[in-house]
Formats: structure tokens, sequence, C-alpha cells
């Protein structure tokens, strides 16, 4: 045996592959449900502006349909946040009155088109995303993150789209039929009379301060208090 040792070779180090974002392996979202999202915008986008036209996709909640189909593909937290800041307690107020229009006892008159049997069953069916969408936004936040950004994103977004529903969209009308009219209530909360407890250029007014500040902030404050950062790729 020789008195001498022969030092081992150190093995070279195995490289590691850094997924790029949005690649397959680095997803956070699953396939399914960006698929099975894509399906129903597939369906209801074309159904939409068929029935309703373009201006339909000026209300909040339309708007949110899209850019949570964005923020799904793109896994984008600020996208997903900007939903969630921007329709929560819209939407928790859609079903309040849904539920309560289920009984016999409409509260704000916001979801009266859902009990109108003039109107499309598959029309009244497409319109239920009201009430899994803000569950599914809660879910995505908490899987992507809160970005804090989302609150200011979200209202300078709502003060452009408001101010285009007041100056250039129909309002309330006797019988608007699918017409889209008072689009975001920028004339008051019935569709078929403007609200009369104060100028309009007020009540108008009313909503760019408070959707905002008393809509929106309060939903900034317990999403950014309970949710997740957004986490780094």
């Amino acid at each position: 045996m020789s008195g001498t040792l022969t030092p081992v070779a150190e093995s070279a180090p195995i490289p590691v592959p850094i997924l790029a974002p949005g690649s397959r392996a680095g997803a956070r979202l699953p396939l399914a449900l960006k698929l099975a999202y894509t399906a129903f915008m597939a369906v209801l986008v074309p159904t939409y502006w068929y029935y309703y036209g373009p201006t339909n996709f000026l209300y909040f909640c339309d708007l949110a349909l899209i850019l949570t189909l964005l923020g799904l593909w793109t896994e984008s937290a600020l996208l997903v946040s900007m939903c969630a800041v921007g329709i929560l307690a819209p939407q928790v107020l859609w079903l309040v009155d849904f539920g309560a229009g289920l009984f016999g006892v409409p509260l704000t008159g916001m979801t009266a088109y859902m009990f109108k049997t003039e109107n499309s069953a598959f029309l009244r069916g497409l319109s239920l995303f009201h009430g899994w969408l803000p569950f599914l936004l809660v879910a995505l936040v908490w899987r992507l993150g809160y970005d804090r950004r989302a609150w200011a994103a979200w209202s300078a977004l709502a003060v452009v789209v408001l101010s285009v529903c007041f100056v250039f969209m129909p309002a309330p009308m006797p019988d608007p039929g699918l017409l889209p009219v008072n689009i975001n209530y920028v004339w008051g909360m019935d569709d078929t009379a403007a609200q009369t407890w104060m100028p309009a250029w007020a009540w108008f007014a009313m909503l760019l301060v408070g959707i905002p500040l008393l809509l929106c902030g309060p939903t900034h404050l317990v999403l950014r208090t309970l949710m997740p950062a957004p986490f780094s790729r």
C-alpha cells in the first residue's frame, strides 16, 4: 500500500435550471382553472356583445371579468388585486340584494333584472358570475398576494370609466330593454329614472369621491392586512 493519498477530484456542480416567469413548471395557478375560466369568458363575451352591445363592458363587474382573465394567464398580483379591491364590496352587496330578492324583499334594485321573466334565462344565468367571482378573487389574491398599488390603480380606472359613463352613455329611460343605461349607477340606483335627491352633478361627484374612498378604501385596508404580499418569482 502506498503511503501517499491521491486527492479525489471534486465533482462539477450540477446546474439548476431557472424557471422563466410564466413557465408551466413555475406556475402558481392551476391550468385547469385558467382553461375553465377562459371557456366561460368565451361564452359570456360574445353573448353579452350580441345582446347588450360593447358598452356593457363598461360596467365595473364586467371590466373585472376581463382583467381577471388577463391576471389568471399572466399570474399578475396587480391585476387580480385591482379586481378584488374594486368589486368585492359591490359584489357582496349584489349577493345580499339578490338573496333578498329571492324572498321577495328587494333592497337596492341592483339585481331587479335577475327577476324579470321577459329576460332570457340564459342571460340571467350568465350573470350569476356575480355570485362566484368575489370568492374566486379572494382565492387568487391569497395565492398570488395582494399588490398594494391596486387601490390607486383601480381608483384611477374608476374615475375614467365613471366619467365616460356620465358624459357619453345613455341616462335612465322608462323602458330601456336590454340597452345598457345608467352604467355604474352614474344617474342613481334606478335604470328607469334618474335620482332626484340632489343635482345630477352632485351625485356624480359623490361617486367619484365615494367609490375610491368609502367603497374601495376599506376593502384595500382589509386586503392589505389579511392577505400576503406578492411573491417574488
